[in-house]
This record gives structure tokens, C-alpha cells and sequence, in this order.
């Protein structure tokens, strides 16, 4: 072996290192001066949709230049704790104060709520609201039994009150996966389930303020159960849909139905 020429190989490889390092410790130099030290900040691992809860299993810490640091970032996953997102954040983008909260009024239902609209929440069982499978964001119709003529079953009919009703939440469950006030813990609303949660026996939609008075009458003066049918979220469609009597229901059994409805209430129609 030529001792020689390896000693000389091995000096020339030092000599390569040094120039290396020489440059990279030279850019870092230039880099440093340019954009400043590496700061710690809080990233979103995935992307966080509007109002959903922040934990940290959806965030994660990195280091950037001072110079690409964002107003006001976070730089502890502590804090955001119990936090939740007040705008879409995509991932890899850093948290900011201005966009996480903490649930209260600005997080609550009223947020939901579009200007002009109202939220009105109405009591429903499973056979009212199909099977309690509907879910915040979906669309339904609502109808109701309407008594009359001193409560009459021939005079009493099925009608489509309010058609294309957006549905706010269902209990505790709202738009966006965010609960009401009154759940404030991440464990909590983490045992919601909200992808299959059926435990509730109301259900908030949002109508304009001429419907919510309709609503009232209804399950009040009224007395009538409501029932809600649920739509295609693309179906817009407003139809004009006749009201269903026991007539209509009886077809061709219904002469003989008047028939002795009339002679029950001594000919009167």
C-alpha cells in the first residue's frame, strides 16, 4: 500500500471538509444576518376546519427563520389548550392568537346563525326526526298535523309547513362539530361522538323570523307535533305540495268516510 499517497488523499479530503464547512458555517452566517435566528412556533399537523377544537394531537412545533415568524404566533402547544379555531387553518401554517378562541358567546350557536335568519329549537322523538339520523347541516321539511273544527278527523289534514330548513344543531351538537355552551371540556366533547351522536330530543333550525312565529303556533296553541323529512342538501327546490286530509289518505273509500262523517255531525260539512 502506498502510505505516501494515502496520507495524501487524506489530506486533501481534510482540506475539502474545512472548505465545506468553511462555506455552509459562511451561508448560515449570511442566512442569520438576513432573516434572523431559528424561533420555536406552533404548526397545524392537518388541516383544521372553522370552529373545530384544537388539541395536540392536530398541532406540532417547528423552527423558522425570526423573519418568517407570523404576527403573534403561537410558540407553546400549551397554549392552545381548550382552544378552537376561528378560521380554516391549512396544514403546515403556523397559529396565531387571532385565530383560536376560546369557547364563549363568539363560539356559541349565535355564530351559526345567518343575518336575518333565527335559530328556533323544537322538541322531536325518534319517529320525528328520521330515526334521530339527522345531523348539523343537513336540510329537512317540516310538517305537522293540523287540528280543527273542534278537533274533527275529518276536517283535521297533514300539511307541509316550512320547506328546505337548514338544521343548526341536534342537542349539543352544532355546525361545524363545535358544541353549545355548557360543554367545556375537551373530554367532554370528544365523548360526543359527534359523527354518530343520537342522544338528543331537540333540534334547532334556522328560519326567518316570520317562520319562527309559524313554529311557535304550532307546538303551542296548536299542540301539534313536529315532524321533520330529510332532503338532499343540494335539492333546493320549493314545491307547492297540496294538504293531506283522511280523504285523501281513504281514496276510493272516501265517499263512504263523508258519508257517515255527515251523518255523525247531523249533515253539516
Amino acid at each position: 500500500m502506498n502510505t505516501r499517497a494515502f496520507t495524501l488523499s487524506l489530506v486533501i479530503a481534510g482540506i475539502a471538509m474545512a472548505m465545506v464547512y468553511s462555506y455552509i458555517t459562511s451561508k448560515e452566517a449570511e442566512y442569520k444576518l438576513k432573516y434572523g435566528d431559528k424561533s420555536v412556533v406552533v404548526i397545524a399537523k392537518q388541516d383544521i376546519k372553522e370552529l373545530e377544537l384544537i388539541d395536540d394531537s392536530k398541532v406540532t412545533i417547528t423552527e423558522v427563520p425570526q423573519k418568517f415568524v407570523a404576527p403573534q404566533a403561537l410558540t407553546d402547544i400549551k397554549e392552545i389548550e381548550n382552544t378552537i379555531a376561528t378560521v380554516p387553518i391549512l396544514q403546515g401554517e403556523q397559529i396565531t392568537k387571532p385565530r383560536v378562541t376560546y369557547p364563549g358567546v363568539k363560539s356559541g350557536l349565535s355564530r351559526q346563525v345567518s343575518l336575518g335568519k333565527r335559530a328556533v329549537g323544537v322538541n322531536v322523538s325518534a319517529s320525528q326526526a328520521v330515526s334521530k339520523l339527522i345531523k348539523p347541516g343537513d336540510r329537512v321539511d317540516v310538517m305537522a298535523l293540523l287540528k280543527y273544527a273542534g278537533g274533527r278527523k275529518d276536517k283535521m289534514k297533514v300539511k307541509t309547513i316550512l320547506q328546505d330548513v337548514l338544521v343548526l344543531s341536534t342537542g349539543i351538537s352544532m355546525s361545524n362539530s363545535i358544541p353549545l355552551m355548557g360543554v367545556k371540556t375537551p373530554k367532554e366533547i370528544k365523548a360526543m361522538k359527534l359523527n354518530t351522536y343520537t342522544n338528543f330530543n331537540t333540534v334547532s333550525l334556522e328560519v326567518d323570523p316570520y317562520q319562527a312565529q309559524k313554529l311557535m303556533f304550532l307546538v303551542t296553541v296548536g299542540g301539534a307535533p313536529i315532524f321533520l323529512t330529510l332532503r338532499n342538501n343540494d335539492d333546493k327546490d320549493i314545491v307547492r305540495i297540496k294538504s293531506t286530509s283522511l280523504f285523501d289518505v281513504l281514496d276510493e273509500d272516501a265517499a263512504d268516510a263523508k258519508s257517515y262523517f255527515n251523518s255523525q255531525n247531523g249533515g253539516r260539512k
